[in-house]
């Protein structure tokens, strides 16, 4: 039994006709975007949108209706993954590297479902490389900002050459040997010039469901 898919078609069942509902990115979200098809091939009427160019073009290959960003106000529900979840709910995102687009979509909606495997849950985030999306533009003078926060940054790569964002930017992952504070990290970072955003999604989650090997799911609400 897969856990990311047990968790993700438990979170789906939170939709409902008439929704906006945001799509996430990453593995256990392409199982929420299937789930999601095949409930609106069964006659569920959402419109959705998604925080990235791989989840939008799922969403349109597998028939689920699209709708611009400018027609839209507010999100009803968001699905997405999580790279870590600590025991108070706070995230490591952007292991995909979406964290920019998809903590636009989780700040914007009234329900933010994140789905995990047991894999995920962690006493204190950390261990997981925190992503820092960061601007091109004098990367290198970020970068030596980010180490005066204790970290180890390093630009990410894709078949050897830097990875590049939907948004034209590039992922630093930061080796951190824990995170015992996500929300005062967070605005240490985001106060670097260059940085765009981070992977800290902290107390953003309304409900966590962790999908585990045995076949349990648990639903955890804030």
């Amino acid at each position: 039994m897969n856990p990311k898919r047990i968790a993700a078609e438990r979170a789906v069942e939170f939709v409902k006709d008439g929704m906006i509902v945001g799509l996430g990115t990453g593995s256990t979200s392409y199982w929420a975007i299937h789930r999601i098809a095949e409930k609106v091939n069964e006659g569920l009427e959402i419109k959705a949108v998604a925080s990235s160019r791989n989840s939008e073009d799922m969403a349109m290959q597998l028939g689920i209706p699209l709708i611009a960003f400018d027609e839209i106000d507010i999100i009803d529900i968001t699905i997405d993954g999580a790279d870590e979840v600590d025991r108070h709910g706070n995230l490591t995102k952007g292991g995909g590297g979406a964290l920019l687009r998809e903590k636009i979509l989780a700040a914007n909606s009234k329900q933010f479902i994140v789905i995990a495997d047991e894999t995920k849950r962690v006493e204190l985030l950390g261990k997981f490389p925190l992503p820092v999306e960061i601007v091109p533009f004098a990367a290198n003078l970020t970068i030596n900002q980010l180490k005066r926060l204790q970290c180890d940054p390093v630009i990410r790569l894709l078949n050897g050459k830097p990875f590049m964002t939907d948004n034209g930017n590039l992922i630093v992952d930061c080796k951190f040997e824990s995170i015992p504070d996500p929300e005062k990290l967070t605005k240490q970072i985001n106060t670097i010039p260059g940085v765009a955003e981070n992977g800290l999604f902290a107390q953003m989650a309304n409900k966590i469901v962790t999908g585990y090997n045995d076949g349990r799911i648990e639903v955890k609400e804030r």
